[in-house]
């Protein structure tokens, strides 16, 4: 992979494919349904304020996000596909 580095308080993120399972345990194929969950790849070095300093980003390389399924970006680097979106749309990560 390039070394991608995002910017301010954006998040580059590689989906997880989200399997569906059924009561009774039968799989169901996956759905063209956009992701919403995701690896943390590399982290923005967060959003300059108006008194000068950085906020914190609250996520780190390597964590689990659920992040809301229409706020991501597309990306794809040397055939791999990536999502990039900003701090503000990640509703929790994997503890």
């Amino acid at each position: 992979m390039s070394k991608l580095i995002p910017l301010e308080d954006h998040i580059i993120v590689e989906a997880i494919a989200e399997e569906q399972v059924t009561k009774s345990g039968i799989i169901l194929p996956d759905s063209k349904e956009k992701p919403s969950k995701g690896k943390v790849i590399a982290v923005g070095a967060g959003k300059i304020l108006d008194n000068g300093s950085r906020a914190a980003v609250d996520v780190a390389v390597g964590d689990i996000v659920y992040f809301t399924k229409y706020a991501p970006d597309e990306l794809e680097v040397d055939g791999t596909s990536y999502l990039v979106i900003k701090q503000s749309s990640v509703l929790a990560k994997q503890a």
